[in-house]
């Protein structure tokens, strides 16, 4: 796995309030301060009737503030490079604006991706962690296929089903002409 980065969001919940597009600026530079992250360019827009959108361009990566006044939300998400977290945003943002509760995701930017399986219930969705994607492609037959080095099961065939692989198929061009 390679990493990049990590990267927060939260949706601030029962905002009653539209706050002055000012304010967004000054959390983002307390945020930055904070972070030791440097702002590079700040770009925002005023949406009529209502909403707000604001970036801060880091040398890090970037912060912003989407805001949905008619839907009492404010979207912010805060992505940094290298060894910064953004979670020292939370607090700030918790303390600046007034709400009823907080939506947060936090998760690594990396070479690693889920694999959803097809098979869960609409309550439960199970996901399989991805290491890596071997082959990409279309059989003889049409089926697309993908042979991926899972974490919990080794090497997989997928085509919209998970099928384990014997380690001695999993030969990168050899096994494209298995199918």
């Amino acid at each position: 796995m390679i990493k990049v980065g990590e990267h927060i969001t939260l949706d601030i919940i029962g905002t009653a309030k539209e706050y002055d597009p000012s304010i967004y600026e000054k959390v983002i530079n307390k945020i930055a301060k904070a972070a030791d992250v440097t702002i590079l360019n700040i770009s925002k827009y005023k949406f009529e009737p209502q909403g707000f959108t604001i970036l801060a361009l880091l040398a890090e990566s970037h912060i912003s503030f989407h805001t949905f006044p008619e839907k009492g939300i404010i979207s912010f998400d805060f992505f940094t490079c290298g060894k910064i977290s953004p979670s020292i945003a939370i607090d700030i943002v918790k303390s600046e604006f007034e709400h009823d509760r907080i939506v947060k995701k936090e998760f690594n930017r990396d070479t690693r991706s889920l694999y959803h399986d097809i098979y869960s219930t609409p309550g439960l969705q199970k996901s399989y962690v991805v290491n890596d994607v071997l082959e990409t492609f279309t059989s003889k037959v049409g089926q697309f296929v993908e042979i991926m080095k899972m974490e919990e099961f080794g090497f997989i065939m997928v085509n919209q089903m998970l099928q384990k692989l014997k380690k001695t198929k999993v030969q990168r061009h050899k096994c494209v002409n298995m199918w």
